[in-house]
Order: C-alpha cells, then structure tokens, then sequence
C-alpha cells in the first residue's frame, strides 16, 4: 500500500527565536517594566534580517518618543476596545464558541508539555504568549503561527486599517514565516468576508469579559 506523503516539518533558523521573544516583548501592555523590554528590543533586534528588523525598529523609535501613559492609553484603546483588533488568535477561527473553548486547552496542554506555565491572567492564545512560547520551542511555535496564520495576518491588516504603531510589530511577525500560499490567501479573504462564528456559550472558563456575552442581554 502506499503511504500518503507526510508534511515537511517547519523550517526554522537561529535567529528566529531572537525574533520572537522580542515581538512577544513589545505585543504585551506597556507596563512598568516595558522600558526594559524596549531596551532589550533594541539590543536583539539590529542583529535580525532586515526584512523583521526594520518594522521592529520603527516601532521601537516610536514607543521611545511616546510617553508611558499615552502609550498605554493606545494599547487598550487599540487591543482592548477594537474586537477588529483581537489579539487572541483563536477567536478569529472559532469565535465565541464551544471549539475555541477546546482549542485554548489544547494550546495550553502543548505549553505545558514544554514545560511553560501560565499565569491564571494569561490566555495562551493571545498573540504575546504564543510569541513566548515560539522563542523557547521554536519547532512548535512555529506551527502554531502556521496554523493561526490567517487569523494572524487578519489582525495585522486590522491594525494597518487602523493606523496603528504595533502594525509593524505584526509586519514583523509575519516575515518570520514563510510567503502566504493561495490557500492561505483564501483563509484570510473567507475571514475578512464573513468574520468569527458567533456561538457565544461555553467559555467562561477561558474568555476575557470583553468577548463574552452581557448577562443582562444589553450592549457593553
């Protein structure tokens, strides 16, 4: 019997880790401790390809020229108050539903298989933590952002449409993955078409108040 061709594995490269770990630094809110990370941002990222490094470095300039607060403001006014702009990339396949419920257990059993753990704060399927995560087992970090791709560059257009400055942190993400293929094309243009599914039960457990259902039944 013939045996059907298994996929190639996913092909990755020294620097890509650097990358990664840099992104999911400069994804998180801007906290306290973000000048740091924007220090570390600078040190890693002259030594990435130019093609990742060069939108990291305009976001870096920027977030250095912007005051914390404003800066922070931004972040939530961008990430937390625009469904667009959804920096959970489960949501863009499954939406409010029951699988994406199902797919955030499975993103964390995988975490904690690599010995990762998160915070009970932390859902490992906002864009920051599947970074983290990619920079310490870059193999399967990078399947996961193969397999969120569509949702990924959805955001990344979400984000241009805006005007945002952390367009170029995702700018840079995805010239860490290969050239979108037709059919990946097509994931992107069904999303953008007809958006999440809308199922809105069996998620409290995982879903941030924002993305579930008013109780009450009126708007947020």
């Amino acid at each position: 019997m013939r045996r059907k061709p298994q996929p190639a594995a996913a092909r990755t490269e020294p620097w890509h880790p650097y990358a990664w770990q840099t992104q999911s630094l400069l994804l998180a809110y801007p906290d306290e401790q973000f000048p740091q990370s924007l220090s570390l941002a600078r040190r890693v990222t002259p030594a990435l390809p130019a093609r990742v490094r060069d939108p990291l470095l305009c976001f870096t300039d920027h977030a250095g020229h912007t005051p914390a607060g404003e800066l922070a403001a931004a972040y939530v006014a961008t990430f937390d108050h625009r469904k667009r702009c959804c920096p959970y990339l489960t949501y863009y396949a499954h939406g409010d539903t029951r699988r994406r419920g199902i797919a955030l257990l499975r993103l964390k059993q995988t975490y904690a298989a690599a010995g990762l753990r998160l915070g009970d704060d932390e859902l490992p399927d906002h864009l920051a933590v599947v970074l983290e995560f990619a920079g310490t087992d870059p193999a399967a970090g990078h399947r996961l952002l193969t397999e969120h791709r569509a949702g990924l560059e959805l955001l990344r257009l979400a984000l241009r449409a805006e005007d945002s400055p952390w367009t170029a942190v995702l700018e840079s993400v995805s010239a860490t993955l290969p050239p979108l293929k037709g059919d990946e094309r097509q994931a992107v243009a069904r999303l953008a078409a007809k958006g999440p599914p809308e199922e809105q039960v069996g998620l409290a457990p995982y879903t941030p108040p924002q993305y579930m259902p008013d109780p009450a039944g009126g708007p947020r």
